[in-house]
Order: structure tokens, then C-alpha cells, then sequence
């Protein structure tokens, strides 16, 4: 472990210790067995296994957990800090999410833009950011694996993984449905229903999700249009309708052979990211503002639509003691988004500008296939080999103002990236007593990118003023590994550790050929990252309690800054380090009485004295000899021409919480023969996060918080709920993220209030 981590690491560490006293102490004791917690299987590891019999720091909750969450419309991002060490956002609204884990993410907003933590739905990688927002319904369960996961899960984990599993058919007929209605008309119908077609042979699984929200924002603006957005307009924007269908068929022709084939499809249009011009004030990082109000002149009211669709077959055969799996799977998106990205209107400042933007995704094509043998379990010695191919392809086009104001219909760019990989790898376990189980795995990935500028953004007369490079290939060759540790202290308690390493392929950021900026690129970053914990069910397993404590050293680490046309800069410095522990835990005290609660702290650097990120500046005057800086600048900067830049050696990553906490309760009072009233509320607080990569006085939050309200009666026998909910019920404006140069706020979303019924038929 670095000096950094050994330094810095003692109070983290004397807390885990403090724990695992506990944990101990805790386990020696006997009381009346109330109500035991459930026990969590997850595939963390590719096979089916108790979650405190995994050396890995993974968390998990189940598909009612998250539908309660998303209740009120919430996408995926309503997961940022339900779990321990997991943070998400957006700036491009529900079809771009970025996750964040351990602090380790990326806040590149470009179409092709690649991200360390990787998102696995059904066991198929979604790479593309547009895949990555693909709605999670009818869901099973969803589980974060924290830290570097290359050897089973391949590139681009170098923070770890989400990984979602949708509830599959089965012989039995089920049905499962939950609806909801609140606020703003926002409207969730999430359901799904299965059974056998053909007993013992055919079942399916049939699952559908629709949500929707009116336009609830006003366009105040009354000036003239140079687009011709209408405005002023009430109920412009911020309402979406986002519609998905699945069809899983399962096919079991003999007891050694299954096939699982399923397809999906995903239609939406809705309001892309509402940034708020001047809502941040020079030295405060105060929201100024209201939710529902935006002063926009151009973009047509911010409107964006994708469509998404993809087919996947899993077949499985077990030969006796060794199964053979084969995923092949295919995936296909198509759609645009279009902003007023100042945020405002031309007459706001004494600085005259404007700005909007679009990036239209014309064709993506993403191909996988996964081959996997893997011998059983019931044996000392365990272990799984295969190998895997990616190979994703799309036509990106990007374009600025001119183009729609008429002034320049050349003012655009098309791009066409090619991204291939493939991968060898394996995994070996081994008891070498009955309580310790050691866990070796190592992986062997090339990955190639290629991007080919097809347009470039030519005058208004046709003249080419492009001169930097149209076409780039990056190729990178890297191992990933893992070694890990289970020792089983007693049937309740385990202790593990775990040090890995994990690979993230070189990025290229073509969308800066629109400014006629030649390519920006960055060579691929390795993670080494170190854990140690405890899993644990105490007093008689009413009460589980998980905590692990860990570091890792990004080299060669990827960081995205913006220049002054707000455009996207690739670069790599030679690290970061981050040390930090994580807990979580779920108590059952009573049988009516549910208490969980998680916790993550986290400390963060930039290391690198020579890398300097461009500040928030505004190139509105060619005559200027320099920009103009419009926020606090707390870094050393230095001038280069008329651009100033921040040494950001010593700051934490962007998007990097030090610390989240999640608590939630539930209280249940017996009313009837088989119902229930209830109660139940679920609370998220964020410390300090940086929201760029240097420091300011304004872009940034700490000690904010979100809290949801649940209120109802379920009929246990019956299968349905019926409850009154409440999401971000104290109205808590929360800054959640910036557009530097034009002092614009990214808000959270605000209360929203309503009922929601759920039914299970089985």
C-alpha cells in the first residue's frame, strides 16, 4: 500500500478494528431469536452464493427496495448513495447517467465517452452511455461490487460494477405489478407476468414499464428567438415518456440443457439536463433559482428521444461436474439530444453569448459473446474458464448554434467510432481448510478504439478550416487480477481480503473537431486496490453488519476537463489514490420493525504537480487579451495565451463524496386477519463533493440530504399495498452539478407526492 494510504489510513482503520470488536463481541451473546434477516444469494463471483460467503466488499438490494426508490419516476440514478461507496449524476439527462464508485468515475459528457464502473444487466454488458441509462423493471435484484473486478467482468471495472438481474420465467405462474401517480402527473406502471407455455419444457417471462411526467417548467423568456424557440411558453419542459417491453422465453429440452433467449425494447422522448445560468454567485455556491422556472432563447425547450432495443441467448449445459455457458447478445440505439447549454438568454449579462448544442447518435451497434466453463462447487477445489468478444460500432454526428440559427448549415461533424475487444481469462478457488477458501483470478484483454472524423465542421461557404487529425487508433494490452481471502471465524462470521487489479482502455474524444479542435485523447489507466472486512449476522442473525476497509493508486489516471467553448479535454495524470471504509447494515429488532443503515468515507487525491486543468472562463470577446474567469479560483493558476489553468495536484476527485450516509426504517402494526399498516422512510446525507477538478468557492456541495415517506396497508395474504409516498419530502434544494463557464446549476429533482398500489399473484 502507498505511503499516502499508510499515512492517512490510521483512523479508518482503528474504526474497523472497532467493528470487527463488535462483531465479535456481538456474536458471543444469545438473545431470543425475534426476526431473523433474510439471506442474500448474489452472483457476484458468476455463481450463485451466499453474500457472506463472498471475499468481495459487494452490496445488494432486492427488486422491491429499488421500486420503492423509483416510485416517484426515478431512474437508476435514484441508487446514488443507497448504497455505500456508489454516487451517480448526469448532465444530459435520463439517457446519460455517470456512476461514481469509490470515487472513481468519469465526468466526460461526450457520446463516446468510456466510464470505469461497468454496468451488466442479464449478465450483458451495456458500454455505451446511452445503453447504460437502459430502465431497470420487473427486477430481481441489483448488486454493487466495489473495486477492481477484471478477471470475470473484463475492462473498463477499474472502479467496479452494477450489476442488474431481472426476475426470470419459471414453471409457476406468477404476476407481479406496482403503479404509482404524484405530483407533476408523474405516472410509473412497472409490471410483469410468467408461467409454463409448455410444462417441463417452454416458460416465459413477459415484463413491461412505462413512466411518464407532464412538462412542469415555464420558459420565461420573452425575447426574440435567433432558433425561433417559443417562448414564452408555460409548461415548456422537463416532463418525459419513457415506454419498455421484455419477452424471456426459457427453454429446458432435457434436465442438462437450457436455453434462456430474451429481447427488449425502449422508447422515450422527454427534457434533457436544464442548466441555470448565473444561479451560482461569484465566492457562494448558494442556488439561486426556482425549480420550475428557466429563461431560455434557443434549443426548442430542450427536447431529446432515443430509442433502444437488443436480443440476448444464454444456453447452459451441464456435461456432470462442469457446466458450459454461452451469451451471445446484441444491442442497438438511435436518438438525440439537444440543449440551450448556457442555460439562459443573451440578455442576462453585460457579456453577450449564447450557446446550445445537439449530439445525435444515428446507429450504434454493440455485439458480445461470452463462452464460460465452470466446474461445480462441491469439491475442495473450484474454478471457471472462458473467453469474451466485444465489438461496438456507431455514426455520432454533433452540432453547434450556427447550424440551427441558419448562419452556418456546415456547422457540424460526423464521427464514426469502432471499439473491439477481446479477453482470455480464469478463476481458481480453493479450501485449504474447511474455514479458509483463498480465490485467484487473471484476465488478458486487448482493447482497440478507432475514431474516423467522416465531416468536418466547414464555413458557411464550404471552405475546410479542420486541421488536426481525422482519424485515431489506441490500442491497449493489459492484465487484470485478483487475489482474495475467506476465513470463516464461525457460521456467522467471516473475514476477508482481497487485493486486485484492473484495466481501463484508452479513450478518444472526437466531439472537439466541431470547434475545430484536433482530437483529444488519453492512453489507458491501471487500478491496484487493496480491501479488508468483515461480513457478519449477529444476536441470533436478527442483525447483519458488513464493513470493510480499503485504497487503491489509479496510474495513469483519465481526467476530462473543459476549455473555454465548454468542450471536452482528454488528458491522463500519473495518479490517484484513495483510501476510505464502508459500512452497511440491516436489523430486525422486533418482527414489525426493520432498521438499515450504510455509511462510506472517502479521501481522495490528484497526484501530479506537472497537470493543470482549464478554470471557468468566457471567450465572448475576440478583442479581450484574456478570458474572463467568472468564478473563485482557490488553486495556483498560471496564464497561457488568454486562457488561465489550475494546478489541481492534492484535490479530490470530481464527484467524489467524503462521506454518504443512507439510513431507512420501517414499522409495521397488525391490522386484521392478514394485513398490515405501515410506515416506512428512507434518508440519504452527501458530504463535500467537488464537482470539477480544481477548486472554487462555488462549485461544490457538502452536507446535503434527500429523505422519502412511504405510508400505508398491505394484505399479506391478499398480495397488494396500497400507501401514500412522498420523495424528497422537505423539499431540499441540492446542488447536484455545474456548467462552469456559464455559473449554471444542475438541480435534484423536487418533492413529489402521491399514492402507489402494488399487487404479487403467485
Amino acid at each position: 500500500m502507498s505511503k499516502l494510504m499508510a499515512a492517512k489510513s490510521g483512523p479508518l482503520l482503528s474504526t474497523a478494528l472497532g467493528v470487527l470488536s463488535l462483531a465479535c463481541a456481538a456474536n458471543a451473546q444469545t438473545t431470543e431469536t425475534v426476526a431473523d434477516t433474510e439471506e442474500v444469494i448474489v452472483t457476484a463471483q458468476r455463481r450463485s452464493e451466499n453474500i457472506q460467503r463472498v471475499p468481495i466488499s459487494v452490496a445488494a438490494l432486492n427488486g422491491d427496495a429499488v421500486r420503492n426508490l423509483q416510485t416517484a419516476g426515478e431512474d437508476v440514478l435514484a441508487l446514488s448513495g443507497r448504497v455505500p461507496g456508489l454516487y451517480a449524476e448526469t448532465t444530459t439527462g435520463r439517457i446519460f447517467p455517470r456512476f461514481y464508485i469509490r470515487g472513481l468515475g468519469n465526468v466526460d459528457f461526450y457520446l463516446g465517452a468510456s466510464q470505469p464502473v461497468s454496468i451488466i444487466q442479464d449478465e450483458v454488458v451495456l458500454e455505451h452511455v446511452v445503453l447504460k441509462s437502459t430502465p431497470v423493471f420487473d427486477l430481481q435484484q441489483v448488486e454493487v461490487l466495489r473495486g477492481p473486478q477484471g478477471s470475470l467482468f473484463g475492462r473498463n471495472t477499474t472502479a467496479g460494477i452494477i450489476k442488474f438481474d431481472t426476475i426470470k420465467p419459471s414453471e409457476d405462474y406468477k404476476g407481479r405489478l406496482s403503479a404509482s401517480y404524484g405530483t407533476y402527473g408523474t405516472t410509473t406502471l412497472d409490471a410483469g407476468i410468467g408461467g409454463a407455455l409448455f410444462p417441463g419444457k417452454l416458460s416465459f417471462r413477459l415484463s413491461a414499464l412505462l413512466q411518464s411526467r407532464d412538462h412542469w417548467v415555464d420558459n420565461t423568456y420573452s425575447g426574440v428567438s435567433a432558433d425561433s424557440t417559443q417562448s414564452p411558453k408555460t409548461d415548456a419542459m422537463g416532463g418525459y415518456e419513457d415506454g419498455n417491453v421484455r419477452l424471456q422465453l426459457l427453454y429446458t429440452p432435457t434436465e442438462d440443457l437450457s436455453i434462456l433467449a430474451s429481447a427488449h425494447s425502449r422508447n422515450y422522448k422527454g427534457t434533457s439536463t436544464l442548466f441555470r445560468r448565473n444561479s451560482l454567485k461569484k465566492g457562494s455556491n448558494d442556488v439561486a433559482g426556482e425549480w420550475d422556472q428557466v429563461a431560455y432563447d434557443e434549443a426548442q425547450n430542450n427536447p431529446q428521444a432515443y430509442h433502444t432495443s437488443g436480443a440476448s441467448v444464454k444456453v447452459d449445459y451441464d456435461f456432470g461436474g462442469v457446466k458450459l455457458t454461452s451469451i451471445s447478445a446484441y444491442e442497438t440505439a438511435n436518438g438525440y439530444s439537444r440543449g440551450d447549454t448556457d442555460g439562459g438568454n443573451v440578455t442576462q449579462d453585460t457579456l453577450a453569448f449564447y450557446g446550445q448544442s445537439m449530439g445525435k447518435l444515428n446507429d450504434l451497434d454493440q455485439y458480445t459473446q461470452e463462452l464460460r466453463l465452470a466446474s461445480d462447487t462441491d469439491g475442495n477445489l473450484s474454478w471457471q474458464v472462458g473467453g469474451y468478444y466485444f465489438k461496438s460500432e456507431d455514426l455520432t454526428n454533433f452540432y453547434q448554434r450556427a447550424y440551427f440559427t441558419g448562419a452556418n448549415p456546415n456547422n457540424w461533424v460526423a464521427l464514426r467510432n469502432k471499439n473491439t475487444s477481446s479477453a482470455l481469462f480464469g478463476q481458481v478457488a480453493y479450501k485449504v481448510t474447511p474455514a479458509l477458501t483463498i480465490t485467484a483470478g487473471v484476465r488478458q484483454t486487448e482493447d482497440k478504439k478507432t475514431t474516423n472524423l467522416l465531416k468536418t465542421a466547414d464555413t458557411a461557404a464550404g471552405a475546410v478550416t479542420y486541421t488536426g487529425r481525422r482519424n485515431v487508433t489506441l490500442t491497449g494490452k493489459e492484465p487484470s487480477w485478483d487475489l482474495s481471502a475467506l476465513y470463516e471465524v464461525s457460521p456467522d462470521v467471516s473475514l476477508f481480503a482481497r487485493v486486485a487489479r484492473g484495466f481501463r482502455g484508452p479513450t478518444i474524444q472526437g466531439r472537439s473537431a466541431v470547434f475545430n479542435a484536433d482530437f483529444t485523447t488519453a492512453d489507458s489507466e491501471t487500478t491496484t486496490s487493496y480491501e479488508t472486512g468483515i461480513k457478519s449476522r449477529l444476536f441470533d442473525r436478527t442483525l447483519r453488519l458488513n464493513a470493510s476497509v480499503f485504497g487503491y493508486q489509479v496510474s495513469d489516471i483519465q481526467l476530462n476537463g473543459n476549455d473555454s467553448n465548454g468542450n471536452g479535454v482528454l488528458f491522463n495524470a500519473d495518479k490517484a489514490e484513495a483510501y476510505g471504509l464502508e459500512a452497511e447494515a440491516e436489523w430486525r429488532p422486533t418482527a414489525n420493525l426493520t432498521l438499515t443503515g450504510g455509511v462510506s468515507l472517502l479521501h481522495s487525491e490528484i497526484k501530479d504537480k506537472k497537470v493543470y486543468a482549464q478554470v471557468c472562463t468566457l471567450n465572448t470577446v475576440p478583442a479581450n487579451p484574456t478570458n474572463t474567469v467568472v468564478c473563485t479560483v482557490q488553486d495556483p493558476t498560471i496564464t497561457v495565451g488568454r486562457n488561465t489553468f489550475a494546478q489541481i495536484d492534492g484535490n479530490p476527485l470530481p464527484n467524489a463524496p467524503e462521506y454518504t450516509v443512507n439510513l431507512g426504517a420501517r414499522y409495521g402494526i397488525p391490522y386484521g386477519v392478514n394485513g398490515e399498516l405501515f410506515a416506512a422512510t428512507d434518508w440519504v446525507f452527501q458530504g463535500y463533493t467537488n464537482f470539477v477538478l480544481y477548486k472554487t468557492a462555488e462549485f461544490y456541495s457538502d452536507n446535503t440530504f434527500e429523505g422519502g415517506l412511504k405510508l400505508g396497508y398491505v394484505n399479506h395474504k391478499g398480495g397488494y399495498e396500497v400507501a401514500l409516498y412522498g420523495r424528497n419530502i422537505t423539499n431540499e434544494k441540492n446542488l447536484k452539478g455545474v456548467i462552469e463557464n456559464y455559473m449554471a446549476a444542475v438541480l435534484n429533482e423536487p418533492r413529489v407526492v402521491g399514492i402507489a398500489v402494488s399487487v404479487k399473484v403467485q
